[in-house]
């Protein structure tokens, strides 16, 4: 458990250093068995501790003092959809929110895109810690590894945190990209 918690710490300061996230933004999860270790509701990923880290079971109980993230609906409907995956990544990165604004998928502008993410869908608007969010979001991840969340943020899995934390800054990388080939220009 301890191991499991340093690496939900480095993972979520990791991605608010990079500037995927920011503020109380963002959430990380990793399934082990049927619990599922994830932010705790209100914390700020740059300042995570593992006392800030809730544990759940796959079916929402909550099991630890800590409130879970109120998006935990989302990532426990992911897991239940997809035995392979074991870390749930959902971060607010900039260039992904922009490009959600303008585009019904992300495009494939590099080798490493279509090789990773393969096919990266924007799904429509959904509020935050809904029903809805979390249906929509774990229907979609039966199909694919990455989704966009239009005007909210990305999602990513992988069969560990490692996995799907690259996938998450590979799908900003090509919003960066797209960004910058075709909207810098023009403002």
């Amino acid at each position: 458990m301890r191991n499991v918690k340093a690496k939900l710490i480095h993972y979520s300061r990791l991605a608010h250093e990079k500037g995927l996230t920011g503020s109380f933004g963002g959430n990380l999860s990793v399934r082990v068995g049927d619990y599922v270790f994830i932010k705790g509701t209100g914390s700020v990923m740059g300042e995570l501790s593992s006392s800030q880290i809730a544990t759940i079971k796959l079916n929402g109980e909550v099991i630890s003092s800590v409130r879970p993230s109120s998006e935990f609906r989302l990532h426990i409907g992911v897991y239940k959809n997809r035995e392979d995956v074991r870390a749930v990544v959902h971060l607010h990165p900039p260039y992904s929110i922009t490009l959600s604004m303008f585009k019904e998928e992300l495009p494939m502008l590099t080798p490493e895109a279509e090789l990773y993410l393969s096919k990266v869908p924007v799904l429509p608007f959904k509020p935050a810690g809904s029903i809805e969010l979390a249906d929509q979001v774990s229907e979609a991840m039966k199909s694919y590894n990455a989704v966009i969340l239009q005007n909210h943020g990305i999602v990513t899995v992988g069969r560990s945190l490692r996995e799907a934390f690259y996938r998450a800054e590979l799908v900003e990388e090509v919003a960066r990209l797209w960004y910058q080939k075709f909207i810098a220009p023009k403002a």
